[in-house]
């Protein structure tokens, strides 16, 4: 099997995300018409509460697995790398085991007295058995991300959301047409994820397999020569596998739980702060908008974050290991500048377009608001999840946690002095002020300690430009092509303007980058080949204008 380089794994990882992505947008669409405001509710409080727990459950050992990984194969202790994988695929057998036996036995306690929503109880029992596997996969995605096969966590991903989605429509509908209640239609949507977490399983044991080939005929080719990488290994001990791993692994689910936290947070904290302050309906409708679409889209800019931090950390680990620090700041402030650079025109087109975005994917366009002002706050959430990941690679996880731990704090503390007076939007603005704090502290930390930056100080201006023409273009398009369109179903109206204002963020924005210097063409000669081959045309016109003025 070949090894993918940091571009091929984070498109490999960004594109699966994406498919999964658009898989779940568009399984949620039809739930949402098949459910009520209250029904989408439940819906959401048992998706929010089981990806927190499986977040608490697996996401610090995998990326401390990754990492503790790629170290050891960088430094040719290959055995060593394998012991950690076997004693990893433990946790996760038994992490499955009482994760989903806490949630079948508390989902009562869970839904009623903290999620404030007893009906919530029977979705929360659904979906509680795709956490038998769910842990075993991450701790495999982990292990290949280490050793840079990106390929086989993307694919089983995407096998995932398939069956997820398939299922969950397929019951939810088929309960809905035998005319039962919306509590028992959201369960069964709920338990479309035990399929997906099966697919996944699967996939993974064939590249398990497939993997587990390739490096007995390296070892045998090694052997034949002579020679062996793992020469340098050492038998290690459980204890001293787990010590290590959790060691690197708590900082890192204290960092990596802080968006879903926030999620959940808003979920639990949106009906007992705004009862009194604002009418029953609108907090209802604030609500299913909030966990049902607002963060559905959201989650879209991220998912290039979410790829680039999983492809980084291998990457950083092994020059880290190897004290190779020009790679490590080369390599740190790269992955900033491009998850910066190209997340930027898909929050511009979400969060300024929302009204149409929303419009498109959703039965109405209520709520637009909310989904624009939570995209809008992704640009920091990306930062703060890119840095997180650089942290860890570097080995100081502890940092990101102190940043993660006070931003939650403050959005904490800003929630219930916002919300009684602005209502969701108070929320929102918590959230966003707490991935802003999170990623200064930790750009602060990487410049101490690398050469990291995302961009010279002499660009801002210009990059503050960009955003500024596109996001105004963006904004007139839409109500330029809504006006034209007038005559049009609504639908048809909302597609065509967001195509338009798609096309055009994709074609001014990198125009505007060049133009006003914020990428020179000396710097994208050190960018992958893809990306100067996208800005080419953009520099072959300003070579064209400089060159007749």
């Amino acid at each position: 099997m070949k090894k993918d380089s940091l571009l091929k794994g984070t498109l490999v990882l960004a594109a699966a995300a994406l498919v999964a992505r658009a898989l779940g947008l568009f399984q949620r669409v039809p739930i949402e018409h098949v459910l009520n405001d209250q029904g989408n509710i439940y819906y959401g409080v048992a998706n929010n509460v089981y990806l927190f727990l499986l977040v608490v459950a697996t996401a610090g050992i995998p990326s401390a697995v990754s990492k503790m990984v790629s170290e050891r194969f960088a430094l040719g202790r290959d055995a060593e790398a394998r012991q950690i994988y076997r004693a990893a695929l433990l946790f996760g057998a038994v992490a499955g085991v009482i994760i989903t036996l806490m949630m079948l036995g508390l989902a009562p306690l869970i839904a009623g007295p903290i999620m404030n929503e007893s009906g919530a109880a029977a979705s929360i029992r659904a979906i509680a058995p795709s956490l038998l596997l769910f842990p075993a996969i991450a701790m495999m995605r982990g292990y290949f991300q280490g050793r840079r096969y990106m390929s086989a966590g993307g694919i089983s991903q995407i096998f995932e959301q398939i069956l997820r989605v398939t299922a969950a429509i397929t019951i939810a509908f088929t309960f809905a047409a035998w005319g039962w209640s919306d509590e028992r239609v959201a369960a069964g949507a709920s338990f479309g994820s035990v399929f997906g977490s099966i697919g996944a399983f699967i996939v993974m044991l064939y590249y398990g397999r497939k993997l587990s080939a390739s490096d007995r005929k390296s070892r045998s080719a090694a052997s034949g020569r002579g020679r062996s990488r793992s020469r340098s290994s050492q038998r290690l001990s459980t204890l001293a596998i787990y010590r290590e791993m959790f060691y690197l692994s708590v900082p890192i689910v204290l960092t990596a739980v802080t968006v879903q936290l926030m999620y959940t947070l808003d979920s639990i904290m949106i009906k007992p702060l705004l009862t009194g302050h604002f009418e029953t309906e609108t907090i209802y409708m604030w609500g299913s908008v909030l966990v049902q679409r607002a963060q559905s889209i959201a989650g879209i800019p991220v998912i290039l974050a979410v790829a680039l931090g999983q492809s980084i950390i291998p990457v950083i680990s092994s020059a880290h290991a190897t004290g190779d620090r020009n790679k490590v700041g080369g390599q740190a402030s790269l992955a900033v500048r491009i998850a910066m650079f190209s997340a930027m025109p898909i929050v511009l087109v979400l969060a300024v377009g929302a009204y149409s975005i929303n419009g498109l994917i959703f039965s109405s366009d209520e709520g637009s608001p909310i989904v624009a002002l939570l995209t809008l706050g992704t640009i920091f959430q990306i930062g703060m999840m890119i840095t997180n990941s650089i942290l860890l690679g570097i080995g100081q996880p502890r940092k990101a946690t102190v940043h993660a731990f006070t931003g939650i704090l403050i959005k904490i503390g800003l929630s219930f002095a916002l919300a009684p007076w602005l209502g969701v939007y108070g929320l929102i603005v918590a959230t966003s002020v707490c991935f802003i704090w999170t990623l200064s502290f930790n750009i602060l930390s990487l410049k101490k300690r690398t050469s990291f930056r995302i961009i010279p100080s002499n660009r801002w201006v210009g990059f503050l430009a960009t955003i500024a023409i596109c996001a105004a273009a963006i904004w007139g398009l839409e109500w330029g092509m809504l006006g034209l369109l007038g005559g049009l179903p609504a639908k048809a109206g909302f597609f065509l303007a967001s195509a338009v204002m798609g096309i055009a963020a994709l074609g001014l924005y990198p125009v505007l980058l060049v133009l006003f210097k914020v990428i020179t063409r000396e710097e994208a000669q050190s960018y992958p080949k893809p990306v100067r081959k996208l800005l080419a045309p953009v520099f072959l016109l300003q070579k064209t204008r400089a060159g007749r003025a």
